[in-house]
Parts: C-alpha cells; sequence; structure tokens
C-alpha cells in the first residue's frame, strides 16, 4: 500500500468523524469545498454542521483537495455550517438545506488573517440545488412549501404536488406507469381510479396496505419535517415498482421548548351551491397541538402531537329527501424520543396511531338498507438504533404496523341484487339494491418488519465509495372474520319480476342494469356440477333436450328462471351464495430483501450500481407454506456526469428492475384453507344447485407463477438557475411483465375451448387436472403494460419571498392488461385474453399530460399569498357494459373466428378508446403572521376551486348507460368553490 493511499484512507476516518442518523434513505448529505481566495484548496479545515431541528451533528476536516462529505444529516431547511482553518478567518453560513435522498455541493472561500477575529456570518450562501452523484428523481415536499399553499391536512394530498402524480380523490394517486383503473364499480357505478402500485414510509415504517396495495396508515399533519416523493431513478436500497414511494420523516424535538395549537374549521356554508348534485348540510373541525424540547440537553429531545378530526354530515337524496346523518372521527396520535446516547450512539422511538370510527356513507346513492358504518386504523411502533465508527455505521430497525379494516352492516336483513333487463325497464336505485348490505367484516392487515443497514464511506486514489448493505425481514398478516347477515346466511343476485321467464341464454346475451348473476365463465362449472350431482337425472329431464346424455352450453342457455319461493323479496330466483362457515382465518406472507450497492465517485462521473434480492413465502389460514417465489434478483445502474464538475449540471442515465410481490389478498384466495367457505348455487327447476365452493381447496397458486416486475429505463438533464433554482427534464420508458391473474383450467387447458390460446399443464406445473382446485393463480400469458414519458420540472427555493414548484408530464401509457394481483376475469374468460383481438391498446385510466405549478410569495408585513394550478387533458377510459359487478369491454355483436375459436371478441374501439373532457383548478391560501408577546400567530384562509370551475371529472363508460346517465354524459365533477378557515398559535 502505498503512502498517498494510506494518506487517503486516514482522510477518510477523519472525514466522517461522526456519523449517527436516522436509516440512510431518510437522511441527506453535503458535499462542501474550502478554497482559500486564490482558489487553491485549503486541507486540515474544520468543519462544524448542526441544526435545531436535530440531535445529530457533523464534524470533521477537509481532505488534500479541500473536500468533505458530511452524510446521514437529517433533513431541515435550518443547518449552519461553520468552517475554520488555521490562519484564516473563520466564517458561518445559516439556513443550509438538506434534503433527504440528496447530496448537495456547498463551497466556501477563506480570507487569510494574522489575528483571531469573530466569526463572519456569510449571507445569500450557495448551495447548489443538483445532486450530481444521484439518478433519483422525485421531489422533496417541506414544511416551507406546504405551509405556504392551499392543501389537504395530510401526507396524501401533498402527493399532488409532486410532478406527474395524477388527481386521486381517494388519495392514493397514480405516477407514470402505475396503475390507475379499475374495472369494479363504485357506489354510483362508476369505474374506480386509483393506484394501488405505490409504497408509503413514515419514518421508515411501512404503511402500505398489504391486501390493497394503498395506503395503510395516516398521520398527524403537525408532525411532517419533510416528505420525499420518488418517482424513478432508484438505487437498490429502495423496494420499488410502477407507482411512486413516499416517505415521510417527522419533526424531533430541540433544545428549546416550542409547540403549536391550531384549528380550521369548514361547513357547508362555506361552499358554492353544487350545479350537478345536491350537497350535504355539513361542518368538520381539525384540532390539533404539538410539543417538543429537551429532557437533557443536547442528548435527549421529545416530540409530541395529538390531532382530532370531526366531521358531521347531513346526507340527502338526489330528490332531496333526507337519508341519514354521518359522523366520522379521526384521532391521531404521536411520540418520539431522540436519544443521543454518546458521541457515537444515537436511539430513536416513535409511536403513532391513527384510530378511525365511521358511521355510514357520505354518498347519497347508497341507500340506507346498504349503509355500513366503519372501524379503522390501528398503532405503530418503531425503534432504531445506530452505531458508527470512523467511516462506517450499523443502523438496526424493528417496526411494527397494525391496520383494522372493519365494516359492519347497517341493516341485517339479507342482501338481494336485482337485475332488470335493459331494453325493457328502467329501475331505480332501491329496486336495483333489496335487503342489507350483506355482510360484517372484521379485518386487521398488520405488518412486522426488521432491518440492518451497514454503510461503509471510503475515500481512495480512484475516487469515493459509499458502500451500503442490508437485509430486511417482513412479515403482513392478514386476519378477517367474514360474516353473512340475514337468513340463511347467504346472499341472493336475483330476476326482477318484470322478467320473470328470462333464460340463462339472455344472462350471457343480452344488456342488464343492475348486477347481473351469471358470467360465461360459470357455465362449465354448471354443467359439471349438473354431471355429479345426485339429482343429475331431474336436471337431465329439464335441460338435455336432445336426450344424449349431455349437457351442452346452448342446452344450459335454455335454462328459465321463473320462481320466486324462499326468495327474501319475492324476486325471481337465479342465484346465491350462501356461506357454509364462517370461522375466522388468518393468512400471511414472509419476505426477505438483501441489498448491496456502491456509490463510486470518481472526478466528474459517480456510478451507482447494486442489487437487491427478494424473496417471499405465503403461509395458508391453517399456518402450512402454500409457495415460496424464487429470490429476485434487481439489478440497478445509474450513471451520472457533473458537466463542469462544479455541481451546477449534470446528464445521467440509469436501468433498473423493480418487482411487485403479491399481496395478501391473493395469499387469501389461494390460502384459505380453514375457516370461510362459501357455496355458490344456481336455481334450477323448483331448487338449488351448488356449482362452485369458494373457500378451502378453492385455488392454489402454480409452482410456475413468477413475481411480476417492472423495467425502467431513465435519462435525464439537471441544471442549476442562479440561486436557489433548478430545472430537469427526464425521459422514461417502463416495461411491465410477468403479471398475475387466476385461471380457469378447465378453460384453458382444453384445446377444443380455447384453441391457440391454449395453455399446456406444463405452464402451470402439472403433470394431470385431478384434484385441481377451481382456479390457479398463475403468471398471465402475454400480459404486459408500456409506458413512455417526459417531464420537465422547476424548483424555486423558499428565497427572495418567494418560491415555485412547476411541471409538466407527458403519458403514453399502453398495455393489455390492468391486473394488479386481484382475481379478475382474465384468465376466466377467453374473450379478454391478453393475446386476444381488441385487447391491446391505450391503457384506461392514463391521462396523456399533466401540468401543474404551486408557489408563493411572503409580503414584508406578515402577508404571504399561496396558489396551485393544476391542468390534465382527461382520463382515458373503454366503452364498457355491466357483468358480474364489472365493468368488462364491449365486444363485437358479431362472432369470428381468432386462434380457431369463434368468439365474440373484444370491440376494437373499446379499450382506452375515450377520453373525458381536460379541466384545470386554481386554489388558493392567504396567510397572515404576526408577533403577539412571544408567540407567533398565524391566520389562514384556503379557498379550493377559485374559479368555481365545476368541470367534469369522469364519464359514463357503460355503451347503454346506467339509466341515470347515458354513454360519454359526465358523472363526477370537480367539488365546487369551498373556503377553509384556520389558526394556529406557535411558540
Amino acid at each position: 500500500m502505498n503512502r498517498k493511499f494510506k494518506k487517503s484512507l486516514l482522510g477518510a476516518a477523519i472525514s466522517f468523524t461522526i456519523y449517527c442518523g436516522s436509516a440512510l434513505a431518510d437522511t441527506g448529505s453535503l458535499r462542501i469545498t474550502v478554497t482559500d481566495d486564490a482558489g487553491s484548496p485549503i486541507a486540515g479545515a474544520e468543519v462544524d454542521v448542526h441544526t435545531p431541528e436535530s440531535l445529530t451533528t457533523k464534524k470533521g476536516v477537509t481532505d488534500t483537495n479541500g473536500e468533505i462529505r458530511l452524510v446521514g444529516l437529517d433533513p431541515s431547511s435550518k443547518y449552519e455550517v461553520e468552517v475554520r482553518g488555521a490562519g484564516y478567518q473563520p466564517v458561518k453560513s445559516e439556513n443550509i438545506l438538506v434534503v433527504s435522498g440528496q447530496s448537495y455541493a456547498l463551497s466556501f472561500e477563506l480570507r487569510a488573517s494574522d489575528d483571531v477575529i469573530e466569526e463572519v456570518i456569510v449571507t445569500g450562501q450557495r448551495v447548489r440545488l443538483v445532486d450530481t452523484t444521484s439518478t433519483v428523481v422525485g421531489q422533496d415536499i417541506t414544511l416551507d412549501l406546504t405551509e405556504s399553499l392551499p392543501t389537504g391536512r395530510n401526507y396524501q394530498s401533498y402527493l399532488q404536488l409532486a410532478p406527474g402524480t395524477k388527481p386521486s380523490a381517494g388519495g392514493n394517486p397514480s405516477s407514470k406507469s402505475g396503475v390507475n383503473y379499475s374495472d369494479v364499480p363504485d357506489a354510483r357505478g362508476r369505474t374506480s381510479g386509483f393506484s394501488s402500485d405505490n409504497l408509503y414510509y413514515i419514518d421508515n415504517v411501512n404503511v402500505t396496505d398489504n391486501v390493497t396495495g394503498t395506503f395503510g396508515g395516516s398521520v398527524n399533519s403537525e408532525i411532517i419535517q419533510e416528505q420525499h416523493v420518488l418517482t424513478g431513478g432508484l438505487p437498490a436500497e429502495y423496494e420499488g415498482g410502477s407507482g411512486l414511494v413516499s416517505r415521510v420523516i417527522t419533526k424531533s424535538g430541540g433544545n428549546e421548548f416550542h409547540g403549536s395549537v391550531n384549528y380550521y374549521m369548514q361547513d357547508d356554508g362555506l361552499v358554492a351551491d353544487n350545479r350537478h348534485l345536491d350537497g350535504n348540510k355539513f361542518s368538520t373541525f381539525d384540532s390539533a397541538f404539538t410539543l417538543g424540547g429537551p429532557i437533557i440537553q443536547d442528548k435527549l429531545w421529545f416530540f409530541t402531537s395529538y390531532q382530532i378530526k370531526e366531521r358531521e354530515d347531513d346526507v340527502f337524496s338526489a330528490d332531496g329527501d333526507f337519508l341519514r346523518e354521518v359522523k366520522r372521527s379521526d384521532d391521531l396520535g404521536f411520540a418520539k424520543l431522540s436519544w443521543q446516547m454518546t458521541e457515537n450512539d444515537k436511539l430513536i422511538a416513535t409511536f403513532f396511531n391513527d384510530p378511525v370510527d365511521i358511521s355510514g356513507s357520505r354518498d347519497s346513492s347508497v341507500l340506507n338498507n346498504r349503509n355500513r358504518t366503519q372501524r379503522q386504523g390501528g398503532d405503530n411502533y418503531k425503534l432504531e438504533y445506530s452505531h458508527s465508527w470512523d467511516n462506517m455505521v450499523l443502523t438496526l430497525e424493528a417496526a411494527k404496523h397494525e391496520a383494522e379494516i372493519s365494516t359492519f352492516a347497517a341493516d341485517k336483513s339479507t342482501r338481494n341484487d336485482v337485475a332488470y333487463l335493459a331494453d325493457l325497464s328502467n329501475p331505480s336505485l332501491s329496486e336495483l339494491n333489496l335487503g342489507g348490505s350483506g355482510s360484517d367484516s372484521l379485518q386487521f392487515r398488520n405488518k412486522d418488519t426488521w432491518a440492518a443497514t451497514f454503510a461503509y464511506f471510503l475515500d481512495t486514489n480512484w475516487g469515493s465509495h459509499d458502500i451500503q448493505v442490508g437485509y430486511s425481514f417482513t412479515e403482513n398478516e392478514r386476519a378477517r372474520h367474514l360474516q353473512y347477515t340475514g337468513d340463511e346466511g347467504a346472499q341472493y343476485n336475483s330476476i326482477a319480476n318484470i322478467n320473470t321467464g328470462a333464460t340463462f341464454g339472455d344472462i350471457l346475451d343480452e344488456r342488464w342494469r343492475g348486477e347481473v348473476p351469471f358470467s360465461g365463465g360459470d357455465a362449465g362449472f354448471i354443467i359439471n356440477a349438473i354431471n355429479a350431482s345426485a339429482d343429475s337425472g331431474y336436471y337431465y329431464d329439464l335441460l338435455d333436450v336432445d336426450n344424449d346424455n349431455e349437457i351442452s352450453l346452448a342446452e344450459l342457455k335454455t335454462l328459465t328462471f321463473s320462481s320466486t319461493a324462499g326468495n327474501p323479496d319475492g324476486t325471481i330466483n337465479a342465484y346465491r351464495i350462501i356461506e357454509a362457515s364462517n370461522e375466522p382465518f388468518t393468512v400471511k406472507t414472509e419476505g426477505n430483501a438483501f441489498y448491496i450497492q456502491d456509490k463510486w465517485s470518481y472526478g466528474k462521473w459517480t456510478v451507482n450500481a447494486g442489487v437487491r434480492a427478494e424473496q417471499w413465502e405465503h403461509f395458508a389460514s391453517d399456518g402450512a407454506s402454500i409457495f415460496t417465489f424464487d429470490w429476485e434478483f434487481a439489478p440497478r445502474l445509474g450513471v451520472t456526469y457533473d458537466i463542469n464538475g462544479d455541481g451546477d449540471r449534470k446528464i445521467w442515465g440509469f436501468y433498473g428492475r423493480y418487482y411487485d410481490p403479491i399481496r395478501t389478498d391473493m395469499t387469501s384466495f389461494a390460502g384459505t384453507v380453514t375457516g370461510l367457505v362459501r357455496d355458490e348455487q344456481v336455481y334450477i327447476g323448483d331448487r338449488w344447485l351448488t356449482f362452485r365452493t369458494r373457500g378451502p381447496g378453492d385455488a392454489n397458486i402454480a409452482s410456475t407463477t413468477k413475481t411480476p416486475y417492472t423495467d425502467e429505463f431513465m435519462l435525464g438533464y439537471s441544471m442549476s438557475l442562479g440561486d436557489d433554482m433548478s430545472a430537469e427534464v427526464t425521459y422514461t420508458n417502463r416495461v411491465t411483465e410477468d403479471l398475475l391473474e387466476d385461471y380457469d383450467l378447465a378453460l384453458y387447458t382444453d384445446p377444443t375451448q380455447s384453441g391457440q390460446y391454449a395453455l399446456p399443464l406444463s405452464y402451470f406445473g402439472l403433470n394431470g387436472l385431478e384434484d385441481i382446485p377451481n382456479y390457479t393463480i398463475a403468471t398471465l400469458k402475454g400480459g404486459k403494460r408500456e409506458y413512455d414519458g417526459v417531464e420537465f420540472t422547476f424548483r424555486k427555493r423558499r428565497s427572495d419571498n418567494w418560491q415555485m414548484l412547476a411541471s409538466y408530464t407527458y403519458n403514453l401509457a399502453s398495455g393489455n392488461s390492468n391486473s394488479d394481483g386481484d382475481a379478475d376475469f382474465q384468465g376466466d374468460v377467453l374473450w379478454l385474453d391478453p393475446r386476444a383481438p381488441g385487447v391491446y391498446s391505450d391503457q384506461p385510466g392514463n391521462i396523456e399530460h399533466l401540468f401543474k405549478v404551486a408557489g408563493s410569495y411572503f409580503f414584508d408585513n406578515g402577508i404571504e399569498l399561496g396558489l396551485v394550478y393544476n391542468w390534465n387533458s382527461g382520463l382515458v377510459y373503454s366503452k364498457t357494459f355491466s357483468i358480474s359487478g364489472r365493468h368488462l369491454p364491449v365486444q363485437v355483436e358479431e362472432p369470428y373466428e381468432s386462434g380457431g375459436i369463434v368468439e365474440n371478441w373484444v370491440d376494437s374501439d373499446a379499450v382506452g378508446s375515450q377520453v373525458a373532457s381536460s379541466y384545470g383548478t386554481l386554489d388558493a391560501r392567504v396567510k397572515y403572521s404576526f408577533q403577539l408577546a412571544g408567540y407567533e400567530a398565524e391566520f389562514f384562509l384556503d379557498i379550493f376551486n377559485v374559479l368555481n370551475d365545476q368541470a367534469g371529472i369522469r364519464e359514463q363508460d357503460l355503451v347503454s348507460g346506467d339509466g341515470e346517465y347515458d354513454f360519454g354524459q359526465e358523472v363526477e365533477w370537480v367539488a365546487p368553490r369551498r373556503f377553509y378557515l384556520g389558526s394556529r398559535l406557535s411558540f
């Protein structure tokens, strides 16, 4: 080892004298260069970095190039950087910004001095806001930004500030290639739009719902220090997928006591008239307090907060009749202890919870008999310990996330969904929805995580290395107790009396309003059940028209429905599902993840290379292992080039793979081998026949199933535009494959039924069809989603009395499946096969053009004005018809041959062929702040939809309409102009 290399190692050891921070992904860093007034580097200059918002303090000395990297800094905009050099005038710079996951460059020039003089404060110190060592794409949503803009009071609404996130009323916005469409309609019969591809973290606690993939936990909005929204270019330390990653970092205490109390309110008197729907009478308030400070100065800090949100609604029907009063109560607690045990040891303990009680639905289309109460939320715990050596750090974490999602039927009578032939009647909602909501569901979705991360920092003659190795273990648990309400523990799908005499063929071939009892995929199960029945002779006498001792599909289509015997509402019996057993059940998944990565910086180049390995095992309700996915390896490679070598601009490229492990919804589908058993029955003649059993042994996971993945390729250019301003342009290409679905093996393994679309038994890892359950979860053959996008972003940090975040995103998304781990119709019917005609097209749920601008101006008299304007080009959707609770793309009227099968394939002008109208919204905030006897008082007025433009958001996708709205008519609109009042007192 030569002397120069030894010297570099020594410099590295000195440079990282202190490294005690939170999880590495939640911290940032500074790259500081110190020179004299001639521009020559100053070696051995002492650098001290600290902030009143974190216990983390970093000290070190510059190397022979006058440089030092200080890592593991908690996010804050109030850092102080002090620089001292022997024989030089000391300087200090204040209000330096550190952002999690980013490394910013900062330069200091020291002037020679023979005398010891006072430290000089450098004002207007420029931080180069381009991280020339990273390919990560995203935005940090800081306190400076959120507290000056009109936004909802939760971290989910802050996501809308980030470039590329698409509008989402449910708080789970899609980003880039993330799925933004579900064919399951909401309470108003509209296809829903939300993303199940995102990951949500709060203080590195993964609160993503393990069943739905949506956010599974909320926090008090007063405790957010920073929210980092990541949308691409992620190194191996991050999980990822085709959606965004939201990381909320919470506040700590301080060496001085500080706190606040606030109150926000709104009621229907502050809302303009709704031009499209009768609005509810409501009132709401939101109040919170915070308190933080030292228990031991510079050693032990605390921060605590409690927020309560309450809302009361009087819900009215479309005719103006009072339906019900609905109350919602959210209680959000938070407590955090930060203990700097020694110079090298730090311990952080965090607790937060989010219990919610909801007495019913605020949607006026939900009738009282279908109303449900809800109980949600749970407790969350996090313990984190870190220890540092000279240039190494070990971080250990343990976290527990609890989430209850329970619903209860307000009306316990038997559920009965009634279908009407579309050409004969136009039923009301009450005629379609008889009986209660049908079930009570007690459900818990819990997650435990243990993680260890080791980081090693090394400076050599050939550049610097930031090497990280990490391991995590995660256990997801879904515990559920589902109980059908009403007589017989049954739920009915009946036919209206006006349509007595309707046949099975009518149900398959005609257009209906309401929930249709059967689909084409049920025919095979019914025929098999007839053949296996002890009463088969009775059924043959009714249906075997040609007396060949076989029931064909054509013969089954003659099955006539006309009996009301035993029906709970005297309607025509067709279908029912009976809960044969309703014992509680629990399924779970266990995941191991390992990653290693090295960020190597040499001259103007930085290469971040790594690999992430993941493995998941699924456990049934009896505790047995039902499937273990192979270890999947996700390579990540990012290369950046600092164009001028001064940290002002970069060009970069990235390739990476992200895996999307299947959630516990599919574990439940394949792993419910005890407890819940449901029999599906069809009414034939004068009796019910069970044709399918859902429950133990109902489904399995094929041994050949692969984990869905997304490959991402990105190119980007970023530049600094003067003080506190930066701009970036990125190109993204993503391809998502190995999608999951459940298959009807009887259909797909029989070439006489599926022709060239048939799949061999080996595709499912099978040798024969003996003892195979009704459905098999497998990789969806040919399923793919493709995305290309370009994004322009401009960011102006707060300075000179203003700040701004503006972006434009172009999204081009296509594919042949919206499947995301849910059991849907693809794999059950041939005409929806991804390889079938008409299925591949523009992706429903996509929005092609997005434009966003948010900014605020701070007047010297204490008044602040914030504005947010969002515009989009309209939602892409399909032409659909309703069947079995789904909105599926319309089929051609005249069947034709494809792949050896004659079928009513998907119409070529159905999938993704429609675009809703474009619209934009303008929101504003006015805030006035002033000092009062040592306290700061703030008053807020938020105005949402300032122009009161109640534009259409979604349009009716059912080609036959739903009896209320015709195809292409607007069915959802921007909410009317509304005011929100608030105040805060802080010290």
